[in-house]
């Protein structure tokens, strides 16, 4: 199922560059690319994983996590296996540091048709970086939007203006994932990228550029990635670029991968980067992964009383009106969409 990739040029020698993300890698004929599926045959770059999906969930679209787009919906979501990054924590090191090429063969018909039959709204690319596939994810995109379904990325961020300019054709939202406020040592060290610039080039080219809906989250390892000085400065850079009311979520690390020596962050840890973000002026701050946080829930940002209700990715409820206003002061709140008729009914589901 493989098929010639878009997203690069041609180099001297048989060479190629990849455009996909911000790595550029050049690769030689025969070989392929640090993500493990875009690589150079016969002088051209192929995506090894068109077509062919290592995982496929239904999942509300909470868990991605967003918030504020399309609430109490239904997404598919599918990954591949490869990475542009090297998380020495990733949840999904199964699927996103195999360097093999596997997984069910599916065309992008089949996958909408899942959807639609699963009774979704939107699909998600999503467990392992989809800007290394997004030919593929390009491919389902399209023909999603063209059947009635919304498409999401979940994104590391490391991106290209390329890239960027094939996500305006489908994508209707992305997170961006800051790991450890995108420190450089941490990135460094633990993610293996020289620098997380290109992360804050692209939100910055996603909101100049394009109408897609942003959330921003970021990873809180601790001891190693939870400096609150790091965190003031995507705070700022979140305010600066984006404005006062893009979401932005604190995630709980769990051990995982090469890093199970660590304790989950502590709560009080992410209590604090909230306190950080919110001095900074951004009005929607959550914490992620960690079912029963009062930081759970959606609260005005003028009378703060609670006007989405949760508990972990579950809505309990809801007090805003049709046109998303506070029912208690009025304050339209900047959600995307109403709530789904059918928010009770959702559930996790294993696909494939």
């Amino acid at each position: 199922m493989q098929k010639e990739a878009i997203l690069y040029e041609r180099l001297p020698n048989h060479k190629v560059r990849c455009l996909a993300c911000a790595r550029y890698c050049e690769i030689g004929e025969g070989q392929i690319g640090l993500c493990g599926i875009r690589g150079n045959k016969d002088g051209k770059l192929v995506l090894y994983v068109h077509g062919k999906v290592a995982a496929a969930h239904i999942d509300p679209i909470e868990k991605k996590p967003v918030t504020h787009y399309r609430p109490g919906t239904n997404i598919f979501s599918i990954g591949t296996t490869g990475c542009n990054w090297l998380c020495k924590y990733c949840i999904n090191f199964d699927l996103s540091q195999r360097r093999k090429i596997e997984g069910v063969d599916h065309t992008p018909e089949d996958l909408v048709n899942m959807a639609l039959n699963y009774g979704c709204h939107g699909m998600a690319y999503t467990y392992n970086e989809p800007s290394i596939f997004i030919e593929f994810a390009r491919d389902c995109g399209i023909l999603a939007k063209e059947r009635g379904l919304f498409n999401i990325f979940v994104s590391n961020g490391y991106s290209t203006p390329e890239a960027i300019g094939m996500m305006k054709e489908f994508l209707d939202c992305i997170t961006i994932d800051f790991k450890g406020s995108g420190e450089q040592n941490f990135v460094r060290k633990y993610v293996g990228i020289p620098s997380s610039q290109p992360v804050f080039d692209t939100v910055m080219q996603l909101q100049s550029l394009t109408d897609i809906h942003v959330e921003i989250t970021d990873l809180v390892v601790p001891g190693v990635g939870d400096d609150l000085e790091h965190a003031k400065k995507l705070c700022k850079f979140v305010y600066d670029t984006c404005g006062p009311e893009m979401p932005i979520h604190f995630l709980q690390f769990h051990p995982s991968y090469k890093m199970m020596e660590f304790e989950p962050t502590p709560i009080k840890t992410l209590e604090n980067h909230y306190d950080v973000a919110r001095k900074e002026g951004l009005k929607y701050v959550y914490v992620g992964n960690v079912p029963g946080h009062k930081y759970e829930h959606t609260y005005c940002s003028e009378c703060n009383k609670v006007v989405i209700r949760r508990y972990n990715f579950e809505i309990l409820k809801w007090d805003l009106d049709d046109d998303n206003k506070c029912k208690f002061c009025g304050n339209k709140i900047p959600i995307i969409g109403k709530l789904d008729k059918n928010y009770k009914e959702r559930k996790f589901e294993f696909v494939f």
